[in-house]
């Protein structure tokens, strides 16, 4: 009888194991690094695409990129997949890029992070990347979006004002923008703006100030407030807002987090807060990646990739069909210009030949 209940356990263990192992399996080993090649220097990224997706679909695209220290595997293990099983049931794809020696060019300009110090170009990499995956997928090019933590975080911020033409509304995750952000950046459109920050980040100070792991200060931020009054400027938002308290689904974990938001800004953008008091430099329901004591609190009040996601299903980028009037105004005045011109060249050539 002991026996029988060895066997029945080995099977259960055996069973679960295989479950798990499919599960990572499809998250993790299936998908492969990709290569592409930018500014001749070789870029990998991570790429999914669910297979629910219609051939004949243009689907969108959102992009996730790792903190600092981080890669393409990281970011899928600190979201705990929830990018992937969102874009399973809500078909979108999801591409993980990896920053040259795991650290993104957001600007900085520190000599510690080799693609800071040799000015690697980050952006042209993100679009061309956009660019390669429109080429290979059904992407609906009005529907691109960024997301980040941290490093990507402040990422997102330089994409923002670099390429907003490709972009369609940005969500940074633990990040503020840099203290002479204004001074390096000079966004050239409207741009919607979900900020998800910890009010006790102990690396991305909530009121400011220097960016710090351990004893190593990392340049220079402005407060979270003062980022969001930046955007809500320059969208031309509603400043006014009311704060929301959030339900706290785990009063175990130490946070509560609040909600602020900033509507009816130019072509409907809007600049959301996301604040978690008591937490950390963290992604909120992700993976607590390293001790709370080095980067504070995770919060389970909220699923990040959720609100997210639900924040980018609201906003579609205009540019495109702006340009495609513009492209089409534009040659119908040239066709115009032609016209009067060979109109002119006649009329000059027929009072020529009376004047002779």
């Amino acid at each position: 009888m002991e026996r029988k209940k060895k066997v029945v356990i080995v099977l259960v263990i055996l069973i679960v194991g295989v479950v798990f192992w499919g599960i990572a399996r499809r998250y993790y080993e299936t998908l492969g690094l990709e290569y592409i090649t930018v500014d001749g220097l070789e870029r990998s990224y991570r790429v999914y695409v669910p297979t629910s997706i219609d051939d004949n679909e243009d689907v969108p695209l959102v992009i996730a990129l790792h903190g600092g220290g981080g890669t393409s595997q990281g970011m899928m293990r600190l979201t705990e997949n929830r990018f992937n099983e969102l874009a399973d049931s809500e078909k979108f794809i999801v591409v993980y890029p990896d920053a040259i020696e795991k650290n993104w060019n957001d600007g900085r300009g520190l000599e510690d992070y080799y693609s800071q110090r040799e000015n690697v170009d980050d952006v042209g990499f993100i679009s061309t990347l956009i660019d390669t995956l429109a080429g290979q997928y059904n992407i609906d090019r009005s529907r691109v979006y960024v997301t980040g933590i941290s490093n990507g975080a402040l990422m997102s911020f330089r994409l923002a004002c670099e390429i907003p033409e490709k972009i369609a509304a940005i969500a940074p995750v633990a990040g503020s923008m840099l203290e002479n952000f204004s001074d390096i950046f000079t966004p050239s459109l409207p741009m919607p703006v979900l900020m998800i920050n910890g009010i006790e980040d102990p690396l991305v100070p909530w009121g400011g100030g220097a960016i710090h792991f351990g004893d190593r200060e990392l340049g220079n931020v402005i407060s979270v407030e003062e980022s969001i009054d930046f955007w809500v400027d320059y969208d031309n938002c509603t400043s006014n807002t009311t704060r929301v308290w959030l339900p706290d689904l785990d009063p175990d974990d130490g946070t509560r987090v609040y909600k602020e938001v900033h509507g009816n800004g130019t072509g409907g953008t809007e600049v959301i807060l996301i604040a978690i008091e008591g937490g950390g430099h963290t992604w909120p329901g992700g993976f607590q990646y390293l001790s709370e004591s080095l980067i504070g609190k995770t919060s389970r009040d909220i699923d990040a990739c959720e609100l997210i996601w639900s924040f980018f299903n609201n906003h579609t980028r205009q540019v495109a069909a702006s340009n495609s009037y513009l492209a089409d105004s534009t040659e119908e005045m040239i066709t115009g210009l032609d016209t009067a011109l060979e109109s002119i060249v006649v009329t000059d050539r027929n009072t020529s030949e009376q004047n002779r």
